[in-house]
């Protein structure tokens, strides 16, 4: 199976030539919680998933060409870990991309992750995973963008890792003749040392053939004893507007670490005339205690405090209504292999 695996990967760059295999790695991540959530004086408790980062379950592998070239893929899919239930129509919806690699950087081409999200994923202590995910209060205003967190049909190209601490990507998605898919974008930073900072722009073209800008600026710096971060974000889809700050707190703590985030999103009058936009404010904090380096308890306790006609909610919340608040906390264990 894995030898299969890796021959239909070279199969697409090669044209079928015979080539050695360099190595096929099977890895995942299983995450589960007990989760308790609140809204509008209904509760929910429940096994949860995702706590603390996304279950899942991945096959990649990489070939060397020779002369410092280099093939990969890269298959990863959703799991749930509560019923063992996986995406059907999206099995490998996570990532999907075959790769070529040398000197020159990285050429990628498939389904993934935009840059603009792996730089929010960067400034955010929760990388947008679990009750503190900066991400739940985002909106795409109303512009049916399908980019806000991965693309389908992308060319990513990412800059080489030997460039003194600069690192960057380009993203490109052909629409297909989709509403929301059509993108192209990028990211470009500095990461040396204690430092990391970088900004991302990215533009989706939506319904009516309006664009849906995104933009965000984010720096962190490590001091060993905390790291703090600060990420501002912009969305906007004609005349609606959405601006969205992020203070981020991680601090180590024996064998684990203390989280904390705290996001102020703030929605222009254009963008409240929608259902279910307002201003919200984000706060999250956790425990995480590693037990070795593959698996870990953690906990975290969270709110949305929505206002105006804002209906932003955690993840799994029972229904927001206008201005109301979600909350929840959950307490699991983290195992990837």
């Amino acid at each position: 199976m894995k030898k299969a695996l890796i021959a239909l990967a070279v199969l697409g760059l090669t044209g079928g030539a015979a080539v050695a295999q360099s190595s096929v790695t099977m890895f995942g991540v299983l995450d589960m919680s007990l989760r308790y959530t609140k809204a509008n004086g209904q509760t929910l408790k429940q096994l949860a998933n995702d706590g603390l980062n996304s279950s899942r379950l991945g096959v990649r592998g990489v070939e060397d060409l020779g002369g410092g070239l280099k093939a990969g893929f890269w298959l990863e899919g959703r799991i749930n870990g509560d019923n063992g239930s996986v995406d059907t129509s999206r099995f490998w919806g996570r990532r999907t991309s075959v790769s070529l690699m040398g000197d020159f950087g990285e050429v990628r081409l498939g389904r993934g992750k935009t840059s603009t999200r792996l730089h929010i994923d960067d400034f955010d202590p929760y990388s947008t995973t679990g009750l503190g995910d900066v991400e739940k209060v985002y909106s795409v205003l109303g512009s049916a963008s399908d980019t806000l967190n991965r693309s389908d049909n992308m060319v990513q190209y990412f800059l080489p890792s030997n460039l003194g601490g600069v690192y960057g990507s380009v993203d490109v998605a052909a629409g297909e003749g989709t509403a929301g898919k059509k993108m192209y974008g990028g990211r470009l930073g500095y990461k040396q040392g204690p430092i990391n900072v970088a900004a991302a722009l990215q533009e989706t073209t939506g319904t009516g053939n309006v664009k849906f800008k995104q933009m965000s600026i984010g720096g962190s710096y490590d001091f060993g004893i905390a790291k703090p971060s600060l990420n501002y974000s912009q969305n906007e889809f004609g005349a609606r507007e959405q601006k969205l700050l992020t203070f981020g707190l991680t601090v180590p703590l024996g064998q684990g670490q203390i989280l904390a985030s705290y996001t102020d999103a703030k929605a222009n009058g254009a963008a409240e005339s929608l259902s279910g936009v307002g201003d919200a404010k984000l706060m999250a904090a956790s425990y995480v205690y590693n037990l070795s380096k593959r698996t870990a308890l953690y906990t975290t306790v969270a709110q949305i405090k929505n206002s105006g006609l804002g209906r932003f909610a955690l993840a799994n919340s029972p229904v927001v209504t206008n201005g109301a608040k979600s909350s929840g906390f959950d307490v699991g264990v983290r195992h990837s292999f």
